[in-house]
């Protein structure tokens, strides 16, 4: 059971402490656009002129000078019309999808205020589900737009990868990196893409292609929440991931760890950082992890990849539950919170894997808490698929 003020949402404008501690990293718009009058943040990976990147550690401010420039794509948006608010909270090292973070505190869920509102863009999920801008920068690697896009019941995209600039940005495992962002409506959320993203390409015909794995792999609750919204996408039934989802899990963790470490090793090893619950243990198990089984994950990869290009090619769209859980409360434990972050990266991991483009939309809840139903589409039709998510979100009758 869960008590009546789990199901509680938090007012709009509430402080959710999403952004870092001390000065605002803030700028006014540099020109006028199509995101005239609106504002924004970015996750604390993103440069922003004068400021330190913390990388949501301590130790990496100490030891990072204040940035020289502007990311090109803050910089995208302040000539848009946009207004940077500041920079948002990460997990550390943005290694981690529930948001804690012990050094400059965990972000508050406003949607599910005894809930972790996921990570690593924790703050930026957080700050828009408060209403304390209008729409957020993150990162997103194995699920860390998308999962807290779910959490704090908002909308999300996981890009193509390589469609928008991380120049200016902290790598984790570059090869998996992408920029997404987080918005309330399907109509910013595709706005926003239109300031971003190339020029459109391809279109999405259908049809809607429901991925058996992800729905037995989630909780009967949120399979519940998310049924009436795909019955009204009356998607055609396929078995993606024959080899099982803990078996994607496994290689998308080999390939990334490997990855984590050739990025951030030198560091790690110059500096002996501490680090919070969780993210130590990823790390030692980064730097152990095995040539062979990174190797193995690559294979994979390219398999899935080759697996998915032919599916999706005419226009076809994936559809499956973004996360098989509601966000974890914020006692669970740390057993428990790694059960969630295996059974969730076995789902996330399709796009991550297959660099494609994924939008999350906030269609239900479970447990007293958001849930996201989630549109995968073939690379470089990301314009496409925000539009349908858009026709989608409109199809539903979610708030505008």
């Amino acid at each position: 059971m869960f008590r009546d003020d789990d199901r509680a949402r938090e007012e709009p404008g509430a402080d959710a402490g999403a952004f870092v501690p001390g000065p605002r990293a803030a700028m006014a718009a540099t020109d006028s656009g199509s995101l005239d009058g609106l504002s924004f943040a970015v996750k604390d990976l993103f440069d922003v002129s004068g400021f330190v990147t913390s990388y949501g550690h301590p130790e990496w401010a100490r030891t990072h000078p204040p940035a020289e420039a502007t990311a090109p794509v803050v910089a995208e948006l302040l000539a848009a019309g946009a207004r940077l608010a500041g920079k948002t909270k990460t997990v550390e090292l943005a290694f981690g999808l529930t948001g804690e973070n012990i050094w400059h505190g965990t972000p508050r869920n406003p949607a599910a205020p005894l809930r972790f509102p996921g990570g690593s863009s924790c703050g930026s999920a957080s700050a828009v589900a408060a209403g304390e801008v209008d729409f957020a920068l993150g990162s997103d690697t194995g699920g860390s737009v998308r999962i807290p896009a779910s959490y704090c019941g908002l909308y999300g995209i996981r890009p193509t990868h390589g469609a928008v600039s991380l120049a200016g940005a902290r790598g984790l495992a570059p090869s998996l990196d992408t920029c997404g962002w987080f918005a309330r409506s399907a109509d910013l959320l595709e706005v926003v893409g239109e300031a971003l993203l190339p020029q459109p390409g391809g279109s999405l015909s259908g049809p809607f292609l429901r991925v058996e794995e992800a729905w037995v792999n989630a909780d009967p609750a949120v399979a519940s929440a998310l049924s009436p919204a795909v019955a009204a996408l009356r998607p055609v039934s396929v078995s993606l991931v024959p080899e099982g989802l803990s078996a994607l899990y496994g290689h998308f963790r080999a390939v990334q760890a490997a990855e984590v470490w050739a990025t951030l090793g030198d560091w790690v090893v110059s500096v002996n950082p501490r680090f919070g619950p969780g993210i130590g243990e990823r790390i030692e198990a980064a730097r152990t992890m095995s040539p062979a089984l990174a190797a193995a994950g690559r294979a994979f990869r390219r398999r899935l990849a080759a697996r998915l290009a032919p599916l999706l090619g005419g226009g076809a769209v994936l559809v499956f539950p973004t996360a098989p859980s509601a966000a974890p409360l914020l006692t669970a434990s740390e057993a428990h919170q790694q059960a969630v972050r295996e059974a969730t990266i076995g789902v996330t991991a399709i796009a991550s894997f297959a660099g494609l483009p994924e939008v999350t939309i906030p269609v239900g809840t479970a447990d007293g808490a958001p849930v996201g139903l989630s549109l995968v589409a073939a690379a470089g039709h990301d314009a496409a698929l925000l539009a349908l998510a858009n026709e989608v979100a409109g199809v539903l009758g979610l708030p505008a």
